[in-house]
């Protein structure tokens, strides 16, 4: 039998989508996403690169991988996820970009932004915000904004900055990337839930 529509189009995020029986499998299922989504976080703070000329902030997949764990994760999920992985390497894990850890760099301000931008993106995508091309740009561009709220200042009082030098060191050389990023969630994150609605409607 079908099931009904609005069932299907209730609002949610993927994550909710991996089955749980009991309240205890369910706090389990978590606890992986959780500790694995801090290791993909991790892992992907190892695909970078820093082009000292243009800026002392790397070019990462961080941001990427970060923005879609938030939509698949929900909030509360992904914050968990990215205080694990904040506090975690602050206090000495080796998974910041480049095989860094602590609190006493520059770039610091990102992660925080990390956390904020994870949750807010969680909150949006569990209002369907990842189910439309339109919403899906917007859902990122909010989390985009929050990153480099965060970063961008911190990097300016940690290197003693103007305002502008810093949007020209930590923002401005990214948008270009961020936009190709943005497309790419634009069209993944709707793309899967229109595959999954099409499988439960079949079910």
């Amino acid at each position: 039998m079908a099931a009904p529509a609005a069932a299907i189009a209730a609002p949610g995020v993927l994550a909710d989508l991996l089955p749980a029986s009991t309240r205890a499998r369910a706090i389990a299922r978590d606890a992986v996403l959780v500790l694995g989504g801090a290791a993909a976080v991790g892992a992907s703070a190892q695909i970078a690169f820093t082009i000292p000329q243009i800026s002392p902030v790397p070019f990462v997949l961080t941001t990427f991988t970060v923005l879609l764990l938030g939509a698949a994760y929900g909030p509360l999920r992904a914050g968990l996820t990215l205080a694990l992985y904040l506090a975690a390497g602050a206090a000495g894990v080796p998974w910041f970009t480049e095989g860094t850890s602590g609190f006493a760099m520059p770039t610091f301000g990102y992660i925080i932004g990390f956390l904020a931008a994870s949750v807010a993106v969680g909150f949006l995508a569990r209002r369907g915000g990842d189910r439309t091309v339109v919403k899906t740009v917007v859902l990122m561009v909010v989390g985009n904004v929050l990153m480099y709220a965060f970063g961008v200042p911190y990097l300016a009082l940690a290197l003693d900055m103007s305002a502008s030098d810093a949007l020209s060191a930590g923002m401005y050389p990214f948008l270009a990337g961020d936009a190709v990023k943005l497309v790419l969630a634009a069209l993944l994150l709707p793309g899967t839930w229109w595959a999954v609605n099409r499988f439960r409607s079949q079910d």
